[in-house]
């Protein structure tokens, strides 16, 4: 079985700035089953537009809503969410990045993974979600 590809794009348009050219995707559904989204910023997915600069909580709360909307066209669901990776630029925002994810998480009860990074693609994003979910049977 072929995987599915949703949300399709290449790094030149995502990223004009950089000599880049990779052809990538939001979210790869492997075997009709698993569901691997692509880390998720502080970014309107619609209209590529940077959400709440300089604001944590307002951008892993647009990271969780990117993440949800994708797993949804994808035929999952957050509560099917099994794996999380949170990426942040300062220690200080774990607190907030957290209960964040906490709030859109709640009764999951995923593995996840925090990381400490010193940069992400852009200046102005703070965090980076991705996510692994599972397409329950019956609904692949």
């Amino acid at each position: 079985m072929a995987h599915t590809r949703l949300r399709k794009f290449n790094t030149r348009d995502t990223y004009p700035e950089q000599n880049l050219d990779n052809d990538l995707c939001q979210v790869v559904v492997a075997e009709g089953k698993f569901v691997f989204v692509r880390g998720q910023i502080g970014q309107n997915l619609d209209s590529s537009r940077s959400v709440g600069i300089g604001d944590v909580a307002a951008q892993t709360e647009q990271a969780m809503a990117n993440i949800r909307m994708l797993l949804e066209e994808a035929g999952s669901k957050l509560e099917h969410v099994c794996k999380i990776t949170i990426y942040i630029v300062d220690p200080r925002y774990r607190e907030t990045v957290y209960r964040v994810v906490g709030k859109w998480l709640k009764g999951v009860f995923p593995v996840s993974t925090g990381i400490v990074v010193s940069a992400l693609a852009r200046p102005e994003w703070l965090v980076e979600v991705d996510a692994i979910a599972v397409i329950p049977p019956g609904r692949a």
